[in-house]
């Protein structure tokens, strides 16, 4: 009499597993969706530099990302298809344990329908409960029948859940179906994608090669103006920390949810990606050429704008050539937004997180690049930006 309470356990924990597979698919297919959204903005980046054939470290940088991100889309379709495949195989296993447990129902209703005829033809009911021989005995024989009726009910209201049941997993081996044939084309798709953009890579760095003089001269120019932005970044914040005792109350809290959000701060663009990463590391062209760079450089779309990452005070603001730099102070950290073309704050300002505070300057000499340069520090210790921002 219990079979239709364990059916019912059975097929809960199967939802449940099948929910949980389904979830994590959707999750998958919501980080594809990311990724595509920065290939589009790559793409976007691309168009707006020069139309020209000519190979730039500019156009290597947004084709080196492209790679990236391109690699980390195949990898999340192939985690997808790893999913609906075990999810198919679920639905499977548990498509025939039905269809088994369906034959038994069946089976066991067919044994009971001859059984109950028999009875009905050789015995009535009202007969079975008059011949017992004591009153006690003709209350023990009605409530076997009712018993007996009423299972008969529950195995054949069984047999139609189990049915229907069978019927959702169908559909739902449909859907799995038809989810992994579109993953397995856009995987095929990407492939082909990012083996053209390797071999745009390679033709680039084999063109960029043959400019050594120039992009040396160029890197040499760009480094220097980097120094002295660190130099004057530098000395900036050693006065202001050097005249600072002790934080507020005020500057605490914001310093304590400052650190409390490491890992998890929004960008300072609202699209875009790191284009040189904090360190010192390998220059994108020549392999024996290491560039230092104390902040993140985040490239973006013509017309972006920075923004405060967290909330804050505009600590200075700073003229450097045809350039600007803002630093924002949140407790004993501040936040140093460079390489902007004009300014939406002053010094004094209050910010909140995302308050925008200045456009940045796309480079016409630089393949109209629109790169921000972006730094952390900890009283006067520089931190890296990427551990701090949301991934």
């Amino acid at each position: 009499m219990r079979a239709p309470r364990r059916h019912i356990t059975c097929l809960l924990c199967c939802l449940l597993c099948l929910t949980a597979a389904a979830d994590d698919i959707k999750t998958l297919q919501k980080q594809q969706q990311q990724i595509q959204q920065q290939l589009e903005q790559t793409d976007k980046m691309l168009r707006q530099t020069k139309k020209d054939e000519k190979a730039t470290v500019t156009k290597l940088n947004l084709l080196n990302n492209n790679i990236r991100e391109r690699k980390k889309l195949i990898k999340n379709l192939n985690s997808e298809l790893a999913a609906l495949d075990n999810s198919m195989r679920e639905l499977g296993d548990r498509k025939k344990g039905l269809e088994t447990e369906l034959g038994q129902l069946k089976a066991d209703y067919a044994r009971l329908v001859r059984e109950t005829h028999y009875t009905e033809m050789n015995q009535s009911v009202l007969l079975f409960l008059l011949s017992a021989d004591s009153f006690q005995q003709g209350m023990r024989r009605l409530r076997y029948m009712t018993e007996f009726m009423r299972y008969r009910k529950e195995q054949a209201a069984q047999i139609r859940r189990t049915q229907a049941d069978i019927d959702i997993q169908n559909d739902l081996l449909s859907e799995r179906k038809a989810e992994r044939n579109q993953a397995l084309d856009k995987q095929k798709r990407e492939q082909e994608n990012l083996k053209r953009d390797e071999r745009k890579q390679q033709k680039m760095l084999a063109e960029l090669k043959k400019q050594t003089k120039t992009l040396t001269a160029q890197q040499k120019k760009q480094q220097k103006k980097a120094d002295e932005l660190n130099k004057k970044i530098e000395d900036l914040i050693r006065k202001q920390t050097q005249t600072q005792t002790t934080l507020t109350k005020e500057q605490q809290l914001i310093a304590g949810g400052f650190e409390a959000n490491k890992g998890r701060l929004p960008w300072p663009v609202e699209k875009g990606f790191i284009s040189g990463f904090f360190g010192t590391h390998q220059h994108p062209v020549y392999e024996h050429v290491t560039v230092n760079n104390k902040g993140i450089y985040i490239q973006t779309t013509a017309g972006s704008e920075a923004r405060a990452v967290f909330d804050g005070e505009v600590s200075s603001c700073i003229v450097l050539g045809s350039t600007y730099a803002v630093i924002v102070q949140h407790g004993n950290y501040r936040t140093v937004y460079s390489n902007l073309k004009s300014l939406k704050v002053k010094q004094g300002d209050k910010v909140k997180a995302k308050d925008k505070l200045g456009t940045i300057l796309s480079n016409t000499d630089e393949d109209n690049k629109t790169e921000l340069y972006f730094q952390i520090y900890k009283d006067r210790t520089l931190q890296n930006p990427s551990l701090w921002l949301a991934q």
